[in-house]
């Protein structure tokens, strides 16, 4: 893996990821298919609209087809059909979620399966193993994120913890076509995120997640705290901030100095009826867009919009038709591909700050 940074818009950074199945420009927003596969998206419709990378997961996939399965059918590209690159998240997230399912010790994490009770266990080795062995472009390293508010000692816990999986996980690691990411965590005690980072960055990894956040903090308590971390971390590395997928958030993780992101929110937000658009959000189904002939977004120009209106929208979600969540889904992806590829120029121009105050101000209304 290699990463060129390009230029740099106050904080903001436009960027180039070079990894074993393709090139990444970033800052990218990637797609969330936690289970090998985008809700409702084919691969085609991916590529089509614009994704680069998108990311799966570790607890999912290691529970349900198994590394024997996927290992034996050629790796996570060749079963999911996807041939651009691939992020796995490592299962710390589940180790956040699945808080009654699990038990930690200075070891790893054993899971009890959500799906039949079976118990599994996860060490900062075979983890790493795992995402090797499924052939993923960028692997994460298995820490520990809290949820907030939390007390000093837990998040001092919490730090520790993920430091020393991460040293394990390090010497594991085979540093071939898999790239390895650490995880800064710290919530939001500055003095812990300067520890986690520091500790982190010793060991040299190809590249930096920012972790512990988008856990219950507020929008403003995230934004600084993504700023403060970012600036912890090297200039010369990638910058992941996991788990942000709105426009606001977005622009504010870019202003703070990120180059990746990744969220489940636009296809979940797709599924229950929730368009993304430059100038806010807003459900589909109500009686207002029952016989509205505009686009989903009229600033949009991606297939859905082109193609379908307000209403027939509406009503598919009023009919309950499976067309209607995997349409929506689709443009709120292509929205945030958009709006990374805008704010890639924005940056390369030296017009970032203009770019980030209209995002963050649009003049009209959703609705």
């Amino acid at each position: 893996m290699t990463f060129a940074l390009h230029g740099v818009d106050g904080a903001a950074r436009r960027g180039t990821l070079t990894l074993a199945h393709g090139n990444v420009e970033t800052p990218a927003f990637m797609p969330v298919g936690t289970a090998a596969t985008v809700k409702g998206i084919t691969p085609a419709d991916l590529r089509e609209i614009g994704a680069q990378i998108i990311l799966s997961n570790t607890y999912h996939l290691w529970l349900r087809p198994g590394r024997e399965t996927l290992v034996a059918l050629g790796g996570l590209h060749r079963f999911m059909a996807w041939d651009r690159p691939i992020l796995t998240d490592s299962g710390g997230f589940q180790v956040f979620s699945l808080e009654s399912r699990r038990k930690l010790d200075d070891d790893g994490v054993t899971f009890q399966s959500h799906l039949d009770g079976s118990t599994h266990r996860f060490t900062p080795e075979n983890v790493v193993g795992f995402q090797e062995a499924l052939g993923v472009d960028i692997a994460m390293m298995l820490d520990i994120c809290v949820k907030l508010p939390a007390g000093t000692d837990e998040v001092a816990e919490s730090v520790r913890r993920t430091t020393l999986w991460a040293r394990r996980g390090t010497a594991a690691w085979q540093r071939g076509a898999t790239a390895l990411f650490g995880i800064v965590q710290g919530g939001l005690d500055e003095r812990l995120r300067e520890q986690s980072a520091r500790e982190l960055v010793a060991l040299d990894l190809p590249g930096y997640a920012i972790g512990g956040l988008s856990v219950g903090e507020s929008r403003e308590e995230m934004a600084g705290f993504t700023r403060f971390t970012a600036a912890l971390l090297p200039v010369a590395k990638p910058r992941y901030l996991m788990g942000v997928g709105t426009v606001r958030d977005l622009i504010a993780g870019i202003d703070g100095g990120v180059d990746m992101f990744d969220c489940v929110y636009p296809t979940r937000a797709g599924r229950h009826g929730r368009a993304i658009t430059r100038s806010g959000e807003y459900n589909i189904r109500n009686a207002g867009y029952v016989r509205d002939e505009r686009p989903v977004d009229p600033q949009c120009s991606c297939m859905v919009c082109t193609t379908f209106t307000r209403a027939y929208l509406a009503h598919l979600f009023r009919s309950e038709e499976l067309l209607g969540p995997r349409l929506l889904s689709y443009h709120n992806l292509a929205a945030l591909a958009a709006l990374m590829s805008d704010a890639r120029d924005a940056i390369a121009a030296g017009r970032w700050s203009a770019f980030r105050d209209a995002a963050l101000n649009p003049a009209v209304t959703a609705s």
